[in-house]
């Protein structure tokens, strides 16, 4: 039986953008082009809804950051009208549940980073106005408001504006990922949001030491929130030696030309192979997530198109289903593989736009 799956993050616009392949035909096998993601392969691995990324770095700032999310969430729009007999932009539950029952599949906005709206409430409101229904409140720097994990401490969590911003995406049902923040932001943000906690693509702390996993003490607040923590498929997430290898490649990768310079970034990973790592370590994370906060708050937010490497065995959208043969081997029942792949995350999307007041 075909597990079907809400995926928390995939940056396939920006892959394109990137990689000058605007006009790539998504419906075709795109596998030879080195991306994880087109349709044939989402079909196979049961992807019925999707979150975008629109994703800009943190170099951009300001205006030019606006204008740059703007252009991103412009890419995923021309590419459901380009396809629409494959794909229909979802920006409720419901919206999700119609895209599937009609054989299309749902296809959500989230921003990566509280840099995209640029210190204004105004611009937060324009992006739920364009279908984006979350926003990862950093990315690997801080904002002015909020702290990231992978940042030196600005302003210990939230500032008075950062939860603002909380209380702004609460009444317009926008969702506040924390993905990406440091420890102290997410308990800011659990101490101050009345929706559900939501992490789009991390892992868990007790398993691997980077500072871009959960730690227990916050799953235990996703469980109280009956919130979701959607694992991701980053290698340097799930284990210590991919950890390690993963901080060498940063510092090699400041010597390369650009952050998006690919053939320096190939030419390192193939002189540099990464350890060991694969579905079985993906599916450790998966259950401690649910030991410690629930089956009812864990799913899946690969990264793919996101990541320079993947684990064994799940390189791209169509291998979805080797994760849940893994996770049925270890006792997982139909009913409980449906809550990681679809149930928990619509449920946490439903709960958002409940809390939104007019």
């Amino acid at each position: 039986m075909t597990v079907p799956v809400i995926d928390g993050h995939n940056d396939l616009p920006w892959r394109m953008r990137s990689r000058g392949l605007l006009d790539a035909d998504v419906t075709t096998d795109l596998s030879g082009s080195g991306m994880h993601t087109d349709v044939p392969r989402l079909r196979a691995g049961g992807v019925g809804a999707q979150f975008w990324s629109v994703y800009v770095p943190c170099e951009y700032s300001g205006a030019e950051a606006v204008r740059a999310t703007l252009e991103q969430i412009d890419i995923v729009h021309r590419l459901v009208e380009r396809h629409p007999a494959e794909f229909a932009l979802a920006t409720t539950a419901d919206e999700v549940e119609s895209a599937r029952a009609q054989g299309r599949i749902a296809s959500l906005i989230g921003a990566e980073g509280g840099h995209s709206i640029g210190d204004s409430l105004g611009a937060l409101r324009s992006l739920y106005r364009l279908g984006v229904r979350y926003m990862t409140l950093t990315h690997n720097k801080n904002t002015a408001w909020a702290d990231s994990a992978t940042d030196e401490p600005g302003v210990g969590g939230l500032n008075a504006f950062g939860r603002d911003v909380v209380r702004e995406m609460n009444r317009l049902g926008m969702i506040a990922d924390l993905s990406h923040v440091a420890p102290s932001t997410m308990h800011a943000v659990l101490d101050v949001s009345a929706a559900p906690a939501f992490f789009s693509h991390s892992s868990a702390l007790a398993l691997c030491g980077h500072v871009r996993n959960v730690p227990d003490d916050v799953l235990a607040r996703v469980r109280a929130t009956q919130g979701v923590v959607m694992v991701a498929f980053v290698p340097a997430f799930l284990t210590e030696p991919c950890r390690e290898w993963w901080q060498r490649f940063v510092e090699a990768e400041a010597s390369f030309e650009g952050h998006d310079d690919y053939t320096a970034q190939e030419v390192w990973l193939r002189d540099n192979p990464q350890p060991p790592c694969g579905v079985s370590d993906v599916a450790d994370h998966v259950e401690h997530v649910r030991e410690v906060a629930g089956v009812d708050c864990v799913g899946l937010g690969s990264d793919f198109d996101g990541i320079v490497s993947t684990p064994d065995g799940l390189t791209d959208v169509s291998t979805y289903p080797l994760l849940f043969d893994e996770l049925r081997s270890r006792g997982w029942s139909t009913v409980e593989l449906r809550k990681l792949g679809w149930d928990n995350t619509l449920r946490v999307l439903r709960a958002t736009e409940d809390v939104a007041t007019p």
